[in-house]
C-alpha cells in the first residue's frame, strides 16, 4: 500500500511539506507503539533521511524505541555525526549495525533462481539475512528511510537493499554485491528491476513478510542554483512506492550527455568521503560518460584509506583495481578475496577496465599507496589549486584554457554520454 506519493521534476517539497507527509501516512497505519527506525548513515547525510528521521521522532515521541543506521559494510557513525545528522533526536536511541556478528539468516534464496538472475554465472544460494534486533526487537513498525538513487551495485539504491544490505550480514553482502558485478555495472545503474534487486525482494517476500516494515523514500535533485531540493517523497510498504521513486529518480539523477568526456574532475567533499570505498562513486558514476583514453581526476582531500572495514581494506591494498578478468582471476585461487566477495565486486567497480585513466588526489594516502592499489597518483594542493572546487560548476567548465567536466558530488547522479 502506498501511504503517501508526491513527486516530479519541478516539485520542491519544504520541511513542513515532509513532516506533513509523515504524520498523514502514521495517521493511515493506525497505532504503533514499538517502532524502529533505519536510516541511512552518514555517507547519506544529503538524502534528508536525517531530517526525516527526526521527524518521525517528534511525531512520534517515546514510542520511538530505537534508531539503527543501516551501515552496511560503512564504519559506524561517530557522536558528532549522529548529532550533525539527525538533530534533536536522543543519541541514546541509536543502535550500531555490526555486520559480521549481530546477524540473523531468515532464509536463503535457492541456487536456481541464483543461476536465473546471473545468467548462469553464479551458482550458490543467498542468505537473506538481518541484524537481530529487526526479527527479535518485538517492533510493530520498521520504518525505513532513504533515497532512491542510481547505484553501482543493485541499479536504483534504497527500498529493500537498506534492509537486507544496510542490516545485512557478511555472507549476504559479499554475494549481493559480486552478483552485481559479474552481471555487469553499465547494465544495472539507472535500472529499478536488476538481478540483484530480485534476489532481495525474493528476501522479502519469501522470508520477512510478517515484518512490519514501512518505506519512506526520498528522491533528491539540484535546483538552478546548485542547491538541492526534495522533488519526490514517497511512503509505502510494498514494490508501487518504490517503483514511483525510482522513475523518479531516473529523471532526476541521470544525467545523458551528447559526447564522452575527455577529461572529468570529480570533487569528494572531505566530510563524507574518507575511504575509495566510498569514494570510487566518482567512478562508478561516470563510467559510462568517459571517453575512451580520457582521464579522470578525483579530488579527494579526506581520503585516507582503502577499505572502511579493516579486512577488506588490507584486500584492495594487497591486490588494487585492476579490472574484471584479473579479479575473478584472483578470486579463482586466492581464498582470502573469494570469501570477501564484496570485496572483489568492489576491485571490478573501481576499475576503468583499462579504457581511461584514474588520478586519485587523496589527502591521506601516499603516492606509493595509490599507485600500489592500480590509480595514478598527483598532488592534492596543487591540483585543488588548479582545479579549485570554489570556483568550479558543475557541468562544462574552462581551465587554462582547457574543457573539463565538473562534477561538485558523484553520490547524487549518474552520468553517461551517448556513443
Amino acid at each position: 500500500m502506498v501511504y503517501y506519493s508526491q513527486g516530479s521534476p519541478q516539485d520542491d517539497l519544504s520541511s513542513q511539506d515532509m513532516k506533513n507527509a509523515l504524520a498523514a501516512a502514521f495517521h493511515k497505519m493506525g497505532n504503533r507503539e514499538r517502532v524502529l527506525i533505519l536510516p541511512p548513515d552518514f555517507t547519506r547525510f544529503h538524502s534528508r533521511a536525517g531530517e526525516l528521521t527526526e521527524q518521525s521522532w517528534e511525531i512520534l515521541g517515546d514510542r520511538v524505541k530505537d534508531i539503527m543506521p543501516a551501515l552496511g559494510t560503512h564504519v559506524p557513525m561517530k557522536a558528532d555525526q549522529i548529532s550533525r545528522m539527525f538533530g534533536r533526536v536522543p543519541a541514546s536511541l541509536f543502535r550500531e549495525h555490526r555486520w559480521r556478528e549481530d546477524v540473523v539468516t531468515l532464509g536463503e534464496v535457492p541456487s536456481s533462481f541464483m543461476e536465473e538472475v546471473s545468467e548462469g554465472k553464479l551458482h550458490y544460494t543467498w542468505p537473506a539475512q538481518v541484524n537481530r534486533l529487526l526479527a527479535e526487537g518485538g517492533h510493530d513498525l520498521i520504518l525505513s528511510i532513504g533515497q532512491v538513487v542510481p547505484h553501482e551495485v543493485i541499479g536504483m539504491a534504497n527500498y529493500t537493499k537498506n534492509v537486507f544490505v544496510g542490516t545485512g550480514g557478511a555472507e549476504a553482502i559479499h554475494k549481493s554485491h559480486f552478483l552485481g558485478a559479474v552481471y555487469g555495472m553499465e547494465r544495472i545503474m539507472g535500472v529499478a528491476d536488476t538481478p540483484v534487486r530480485k534476489v532481495l525482494n525474493y528476501g522479502a517476500d519469501h522470508f520477512a513478510k510478517h515484518f512490519p516494515l514501512v518505506y519512506v523514500l526520498t528522491v533528491i535533485g539540484p535546483r538552478d542554483d546548485g542547491s538541492l531540493a526534495v522533488r519526490g517523497l514517497y511512503i509505502g510498504d510494498d514494490d508501487e512506492c518504490y517503483l514511483l521513486a525510482a522513475a523518479l529518480a531516473k529523471e532526476v539523477n541521470f544525467n545523458q550527455l551528447t559526447a564522452p568526456l575527455k577529461k572529468c574532475v570529480v570533487y569528494l567533499d572531505p566530510e563524507e568521503f574518507h575511504s575509495t570505498w566510498l569514494g570510487n562513486k566518482a567512478v562508478y558514476r561516470t563510467r559510462m560518460a568517459m571517453a575512451d583514453g580520457g582521464e579522470l581526476i578525483i579530488l579527494a582531500p579526506g581520503v585516507s584509506e582503502f577499505g572502511e572495514d579493516r579486512a577488506i581494506d588490507g584486500l584492495i591494498r594487497k591486490y588494487g583495481y585492476r579490472g574484471t578478468d584479473h579479479t575473478l582471476a584472483l578470486v579463482e585461487r586466492e581464498k582470502d578475496l573469494a570469501e570477501n566477495l564484496s570485496a572483489a565486486a568492489h576491485l571490478i567497480h573501481g576499475s576503468s577496465e583499462g579504457r581511461f585513466s584514474i588520478t586519485y588526489c587523496p589527502g591521506g594516502l601516499t603516492r606509493e599507496e595509490t599507485e600500489g592499489a592500480g590509480f595514478g597518483y598527483a598532488d592534492p594542493t596543487e591540483m585543488m589549486k588548479k582545479y579549485d572546487p570554489k570556483i568550479l560548476k558543475d557541468g562544462y567548465n574552462s581551465v587554462e584554457g582547457e574543457e573539463i567536466f565538473y562534477i561538485s558530488n558523484p553520490a547524487l547522479g549518474l552520468w553517461a554520454s551517448q556513443r
